[in-house]
């Protein structure tokens, strides 16, 4: 049984590395770790950053939609709450502004090269997750850190039956969305 369950982790890991390289890959050749587009993309001038991850978006519900019923997706559900997304969205969204990096395209900037990517963003993740982690318990206990009774709870749990009725409307919502950007040359 143990091994069984090694096994198993060792798969996931290994997939989890094959997939990210692939993504990395994705990300690196779709533009989205060079700053100007990622720059554009704030400057609500160009849009690829947009269409790249709201592609991300449909093939991960697709596949989780289709994956999930046999058991070979699990969904793991971190605690949280809306205010904790707030401050954190804020948070992320001055790195994110200053840096013109977030962390999937600082990881594929890296890949390519691109010491402001390594120094002030790779830097800057450890030494704000090093600040995060030492401070969590002050945080919990002062109840800056909360869950809420929705936080736990993936939309895939309350969708009741085969969850491609929802998700591919919702996909095909998103792709015209992708389309009429394309099409307006954003």
């Amino acid at each position: 049984m143990l091994d069984e369950i090694r096994e198993t982790k060792g798969l996931q890991l290994v997939l989890g590395l094959i997939f990210g390289i692939i993504f990395g890959f994705l990300l690196q050749k779709g533009g989205v770790s060079n700053y100007d587009i990622i720059l554009a993309q704030l400057r609500l001038q160009d849009f690829t950053v947009l269409k790249i991850m709201l592609s991300a978006v449909i093939v991960t519900m697709i596949g989780i939609s289709i994956l999930r019923p046999s058991g070979l997706v699990k969904l793991h559900v971190k605690g949280g709450s809306i205010k904790n997304s707030i401050i954190g969205g804020l948070l992320f969204g001055v790195g994110f502004g200053t840096l013109g990096y977030c962390p999937g395209t600082i990881a594929a900037a890296v890949g390519s090269g691109n010491l402001d990517g390594l120094i002030g963003g790779m830097i800057g993740i450890i030494i704000g997750t090093g600040i995060f982690a030492s401070m969590y318990t002050k945080l919990k206990e002062k109840n800056l850190v909360t869950e809420d009774k929705f936080s736990k709870v993936s939309l895939f749990d309350k969708i009741e039956g085969n969850t491609l009725k929802i998700t591919v409307p919702f996909a095909l919502v998103l792709f015209a969305f992708m389309v009429i950007l394309e099409i307006a040359g954003l």
